[in-house]
């Protein structure tokens, strides 16, 4: 977003606080971020202190002359983390494609649409997104899926790519890369989350303990920040209940869209966990009531399969986050989020961050791949 004139100073502070949220609290070597993202939030987080610094000593003269400032550029929202969030350290999942255009959709009964554009169900989504949706849930319904014990991992690899670009400029696509992420599924509070292994690199998720804190005060247990197999086959199944407990659950910054949370949350379950077929089928019924969702016929992932898409647009930023899935067996392939119209970071069409899941997995250790598992005579 773009510097705009005007705003308050408490509004300038909030932001500071959001950036500073944003910097790993712990030791650089349990921190999840990539160098060059932790790097780069915090140059953007020293040059809002130093203009903060330079405020305060503008007040502090009494000959200053008072003059209008601009408004602190906003940070622009990441792409969302795969799990944990507050107190957790968290590795961002970064990932986007090398595809910048979309092909129109046709969506509700045929009739020709921009992506992600349709008429829009009272109360939920687009027609075509809601029989869409409708499907989806009946095929993952009837999919058998392997239980995930208390001491077991969730495993899964994917490749993708996304935007290096510095901040508040033009977007630009990383180099695409693999991702493998673990996640543990031990009920009880933990502080040892999981493993993501990127850039060469294995990145530990981790709780962020202050300083003179029992870790077990800090721990984290199984919820909507770290679900567990276990803990999403206990949430309702009935899709209203279960979007209710999901908008009482999900906090949205002030300005911003909760919808919005709200389906990119259930978008990070789906795309890195695995949960009971029936819990699965539920998510996808609660998303087809979150007004504003969408079907796109044509969306590509991050390996150039074509499949078609839920999306929802962020209108706020500009962007449309699209589930892809395959068109003939409705399974899961990847999600990506391009810019739905025209701003002077990207044109319409533009990719933002891309990702495709190739492989999930239960294994029973941390940073154990599937086939040494297979190998240990394991599965």
């Amino acid at each position: 977003m773009n510097a705009t004139p005007g705003g308050s100073e408490q509004e300038e502070r909030a932001e500071l606080d959001e950036l500073r949220r944003l910097l790993p609290a712990g030791p650089v070597e349990r921190q999840v971020l990539s160098p060059g993202r932790r790097s780069h939030h915090k140059d953007v987080l020293m040059q809002l202190i130093d203009r903060d610094h330079d405020r305060d000593r503008e007040r502090s003269n009494a000959d200053a002359t008072a003059r209008p400032r601009p408004r602190l550029p906003r940070l622009p929202r990441l792409p969302r983390p795969a799990l944990v969030a507050g107190s957790v350290a968290v590795a961002v999942a970064l990932a986007a494609g090398l595809t910048v255009g979309i092909g129109a959709g046709r969506d509700d009964g045929g009739t020709a649409a921009r992506p992600g554009a349709s008429s829009t169900a009272a109360g939920g989504g687009s027609r075509g997104a809601v029989v869409t949706l409708d499907r989806i849930a009946a095929v993952a319904l009837r999919t058998d899926v392997e239980p995930v014990g208390d001491g077991q991992f969730v495993y899964v690899r994917s490749t993708g790519a996304g935007n290096e670009g510095a901040f508040d400029g033009p977007v630009v696509l990383g180099k695409m890369h693999e991702r493998q992420v673990w996640f543990s599924q031990r009920q009880g509070p933990v502080t040892d989350v999981g493993l993501i292994r990127e850039y060469g690199q294995d990145w530990p998720i981790e709780v962020g303990v202050p300083d003179g804190t029992d870790p077990k005060d800090a721990a984290v247990p199984a919820g909507f920040d770290r679900p567990t197999y276990a803990w999403l086959a206990a949430l309702p199944t009935d899709p209203d209940a279960l979007l209710k407990l999901l908008y009482a659950d999900t906090r949205a910054e002030e300005g911003e869209d909760k919808d919005q949370e709200v389906f990119g949350r259930i978008g990070d379950l789906v795309g890195e966990q695995i949960m009971p077929s029936a819990t699965a089928a539920a998510f996808y019924r609660a998303t087809a009531r979150i007004p504003g969702v969408t079907e796109v016929a044509d969306a590509v992932d991050a390996v150039g399969r074509h499949g078609i898409a839920i999306a929802r647009e962020d209108t706020r930023h500009g962007t449309r986050t699209e589930w892809i899935f395959d068109p003939g067996t409705l399974e899961y392939l990847g999600v990506r989020t391009v810019f739905s119209r025209d701003t002077e970071r990207a044109e319409a069409g533009t990719v933002y961050d891309t990702s495709a899941v190739l492989e999930r997995a239960v294994v029973d250790k941390s940073g154990q791949e599937p086939g040494e598992r297979r190998r240990a005579g394991r599965g």
